[in-house]
């Protein structure tokens, strides 16, 4: 028999209300398809997906080291933050170290991703900044890579701009893509967002979960290490890497994308909640890391996860109507050569 189609499902009460088809990309690092669901090779913006990628080169080039920006500050340029005040401390600290202000950020502010952050801004009437954008890491990280090279700030968010040169670069390495193929659009955040095949999205996060390139380990290690900065309380991001014990790197993107790398599989993976439903991602992240872990006989603690796994859907007392949950199963291709490691809880 086929297999089921993998999938996020709400239901209500008993009954499936809704689904959200859902495809995916599982590659290794020389990218084989090992797994996938729905279309492999759709193309669509890899979004904030693509921030390890975007910080990448102010870590390469040597601006990070030459303005005294630390662990901390290269895991905010990776971050889709929750505006959480030290998450904002930080990003006003990257500016002032890099001789800039927040008048030079292209970002704006929004909405914060974190309810609680949104709830108290609403609350208490706070106006917020430029600094307060889920993206203000990485905006300042553009803004330190100008500066070091001594590119001009104005329009550093613009394609064409030499920072945004430099990051097409780097994106085009790890997805092993031709510049041309890779289409452009503007991001939420104003800046340059790519469009790319979910195969070479996983490919770069294969890639970076087991590089040896000392300026990619280094991101790789700063996310890991600093989870709590890459999303904020209560995000999957974060929660995730804390709580496997850095067996798997994750980034969120907007419209339903997820990419993550899981070393000791030497694997990447790349989602696209083909409706964006963004609700629906972090429930099909969980549910493809079980799938693998169940097809490697690999050890990875998820029950902690459990509110990312199934959150629960509540009317408007707050009282349990349904939930999501992710359903159906992956196509298997391939044997990735990676030697599996289980991970210790």
């Amino acid at each position: 028999m086929p297999a089921s189609p993998f999938r996020v499902e709400s239901t209500r009460g008993d009954l499936v209300e809704s689904v959200h088809a859902v495809s995916v990309a599982i590659t290794d690092a020389e990218g084989t398809l090992v797994a996938s669901a729905g279309n492999p090779d759709l193309v669509t913006f890899w979004r904030s997906a693509a921030k390890p990628f975007q910080a990448l080169p102010m870590v390469a080039d040597g601006a990070a080291d030459a303005f005294g920006l630390g662990a901390d500050a290269i895991a905010l340029a990776c971050a889709s933050h929750s505006s959480e005040p030290d998450q904002v401390a930080l990003a006003g600290r990257m500016l002032e170290a890099i001789g800039c202000t927040e008048a030079d950020l292209a970002c704006g502010p929004h909405t914060p991703l974190s309810p609680a952050i949104a709830s108290r801004v609403q609350r208490e009437g706070i106006t917020m900044t430029s600094a307060w954008s889920n993206c203000s890491g990485k905006h300042s990280s553009m803004l330190a890579l100008a500066r070091h090279h001594g590119w001009p700030t104005a329009g550093y968010e613009r394609a064409g701009h030499a920072v945004q040169e430099r990051i097409l670069d780097e994106v085009a390495r790890w997805t092993s893509l031709a510049h041309e193929s890779i289409a452009l659009g503007v991001d939420g955040c104003t800046t340059v967002c790519f469009a790319l095949p979910l195969r070479a999205m996983a490919l770069a996060y294969a890639r970076l979960g087991v590089t040896t390139e000392p300026a990619a380990v280094r991101v790789r290690e700063v996310m890991l290490a600093h989870p709590e900065l890459v999303g904020g309380t209560g995000r999957l991001c974060t929660d995730l890497m804390r709580d496997t014990h850095g067996a798997v790197l994750a980034k969120v993107g907007a419209e339903g994308v997820y990419s993550a790398a899981w070393p000791a599989l030497g694997l990447g993976i790349a989602l696209k909640v083909d409706d964006g439903d963004m609700r629906s991602a972090p429930v099909a992240l969980l549910g493809v890391l079980r799938c693998l872990a169940d097809h490697f006989n690999a050890v990875l603690p998820l029950d902690s996860l459990a509110s990312h796994a199934e959150p629960a859907i509540r009317n408007t007392r707050k009282e349990r109507t349904g939930v999501l949950r992710a359903a159906g199963s992956l196509r298997f291709h391939a044997t990735t050569g990676a030697t599996v490691v289980p991970h210790a809880n």
